[in-house]
């Protein structure tokens, strides 16, 4: 497609189209995240749900198949997350971006290093403090989001954030065409991001049965819970989460302690790395003990759904956009459409002047 729309996102990371695939575990991996940016938008790997050699061979299978910007999303918390950033740096990563504000070190270090930090904020004075440390650019997601999120509205939160910054906003939560692109760049935006959107592409590696699951549910089959670690989750309203929903404390924390072992197993992490991840978590977080044990539940959880298909034992993390989604284009189908729908969406402003 020839068409166009320049922001200052596009400006500040170099990709075609202000639209951003947003770093979700166990769903962005090389292939969503290279078809993404051939088509021109911005692909974020998850590195959160890898170790640090995975996080290594996915960058590289990802340069391997594309030479255009993208960006890896790191726990800033974790223990090794500053062997993860000099990887980025290494490796000549475009985009470092956070679910957890890095220090104002690291993200000195990063930008000294020519990397483009964004982290995610889900509030006016997060992203306050992330700007007076650096960053770049921020990606402000409305409680619409799926996966960990707030009680604010896209609508309410992003005119906030973007009142209180003079750094470009990336609005999240809520996002799935071409209107909703031009809604927020008419708010002041410079583009969007989309999780839900993306994980419902035929370049997502997520089990065709669980895409199913995905596009048969209505507007009202999400829910944001406690139960699946502690902080409040938007997920999809299946059994197992109802099931969680009406279970003891007691039996969330075994349940949790039970995964916390198995994604050590996995991971190939020692106890001694799980626990001083768990004491950031708290610190950074302010969570409690329980809910830091609870935190545990999220990687396995997710797994279980989004990777191993198993709809019965797994958790899976739905943007309120679930409801409205019905197709599996590929990820230049859909940039293609948003855009070229945006554009539309624009010029028709123009008769209302």
């Amino acid at each position: 497609m020839t068409a166009r729309l320049r922001t200052p996102l596009t400006d500040l990371v170099g990709v075609e189209h202000p639209i951003v695939q947003t770093g979700m575990g166990w769903v962005a991996g090389p292939s969503l995240v290279v078809a993404t940016a051939e088509a021109g938008g911005l692909g974020i790997l998850a590195s959160a749900t890898m170790t640090y050699a995975e996080l290594a061979a996915a960058i590289a299978k990802t340069k391997a198949h594309t030479s255009k910007p993208f960006g890896v999303n790191i726990r800033a918390d974790a223990s090794d997350a500053p062997e993860r950033i000099d990887l980025l740096i290494r490796e000549k990563v475009a985009v470092a971006s956070f679910a957890l504000a890095p220090k104002q070190d690291l993200i000195a270090k990063l930008k000294d290093a020519g990397v483009v930090v964004i982290p995610s904020i889900g509030a006016a004075k997060h992203a306050v403090k992330v700007a007076s440390w650096g960053a770049d650019a921020v990606i402000v997601q409305g409680g619409e989001g799926g996966g960990h999120t707030g009680p604010v509205a896209t609508t309410l939160l992003l005119p906030s954030v973007l009142d209180a910054v003079d750094i470009p906003v990336v609005a999240a939560g809520g996002f799935f065409d071409g209107r909703g692109l031009a809604a927020a760049l008419a708010y002041g935006a410079a583009g969007v991001a989309m999780g839900t959107r993306f994980l419902l592409t035929k370049e997502s590696t997520v089990p065709e049965a669980v895409k199913q699951e995905y596009l048969r549910r209505q507007l009202q089959d999400t829910v944001v819970s406690t139960k699946v670690d502690g902080m409040p989750h938007r997920v999809l309203n299946t059994e197992l989460v109802q099931r969680l929903e009406h279970s003891g404390r007691a039996r969330g924390l075994a349940a949790a302690v039970a995964n916390a072992a198995k994604f050590k197993s996995m991971t190939g992490m020692k106890w001694s790395t799980l626990v001083r991840d768990g004491l950031a978590m708290r610190k950074t977080k302010g969570l409690t003990w329980s809910q830091v044990v609870m935190a545990a539940n999220t990687p396995m959880l997710l797994r279980a759904g989004l990777v191993e298909g198993n709809t019965q034992a797994g958790v899976l993390a739905a943007g309120q956009v679930t409801g409205i989604i019905e197709d599996l284009p590929s990820c230049q189908e859909l940039i293609d459409r948003i855009v070229t729908d945006a554009i539309t969406r624009i010029e028709e402003l123009r008769k209302v002047l």
